[in-house]
């Protein structure tokens, strides 16, 4: 059985892996971190250097400023860490790389298997389509949603950047007078209602438009993903920085 704790356990998205981990029976989660605990079936802690249950996997699913208090922890533990938050800064994500050097840490900005599927499509797509066809990438989210782009939209973003051989440039959103100029790649959010998450990314074209798209219909799919996530990184002990790909086995 593979001990978890859950950080931020008291969301929206804590609740969820909460109630699907109960389709796994080699899962257990022992223990919670959250600012504002609530009756949830089992500890919950108020912040990282208060918990004391052991465990074999930390999962994160709260917000970036809980990073130092989570890493912290897991210097302390050992354990391998799963990252499922979003947001992080520059700093922040130089410091999980830091980290990684020495602690079994898994990272990915979205635990969706369809998320990682058209990620790693991108990487041969982008190169064949790129300067016959402007690359642009949306992305909706419900209105709660606090950081700007998402998470996915920055990798989807990166990994066409990262494939191509010309120098390219983001650009997020656009006003005034700001004709587009063939190195960009478009950035945009918006934010409404109780969008789960919506992710397109467009490569228009002369006479044709070719789009991938990934809509999130229920948040389960990253609550699933991420408890898979959980199951790889309980029988890991070598430092590195695990990702989706590992789990699912992508190139």
């Amino acid at each position: 059985m593979i001990k978890i704790v859950l950080s931020g356990c008291c969301g929206k998205m804590g609740k969820m892996i909460t109630e699907c981990s109960k389709q796994f029976n080699n899962l257990e989660i022992v223990a919670g971190i959250d600012k504002f605990p609530t009756e949830i079936g089992y500890p919950v802690f108020k912040s990282a250097d208060e918990m004391n249950v052991e465990y074999d996997v930390l999962l994160d699913f709260s917000r970036a400023d809980a990073l130092e208090g989570l890493l912290n922890l897991t210097e302390k533990t050992k354990k391998p860490f799963v990252i499922c938050s979003t947001g992080f800064s520059e700093q922040q994500l130089d410091l999980i790389n830091e980290k990684s050097k020495s602690l079994p840490l898994f990272k990915s900005a979205n635990m969706s298997l369809g998320i990682n599927l058209i990620n790693s499509l991108l990487k041969k797509v982008a190169p064949m389509l790129y300067g016959n066809y402007d690359i642009e990438i949306i992305e909706k989210h419900h209105n709660q949603k606090v950081d700007a782009p998402s998470g996915t939209a920055v990798l989807l973003a990166d990994t066409i950047k990262n494939s191509l051989k010309d120098e390219t440039k983001y650009v997020y959103g656009r006003v005034g007078n700001c004709k587009r100029e063939q190195n960009e790649i478009g950035i945009h959010a918006i934010r409404g209602g109780s969008i789960v998450g919506d992710h397109d990314v467009i490569f228009a074209g002369t006479g044709e438009v070719i789009e991938l798209t990934h809509k999130a219909i229920s948040r389960e799919v990253f609550a699933i993903g991420a408890l898979k996530a959980c199951e790889y990184m309980g029988s890991i002990t070598q430092p590195g920085l695990y990702d989706m790909n590992d789990v699912i086995g992508l190139d």
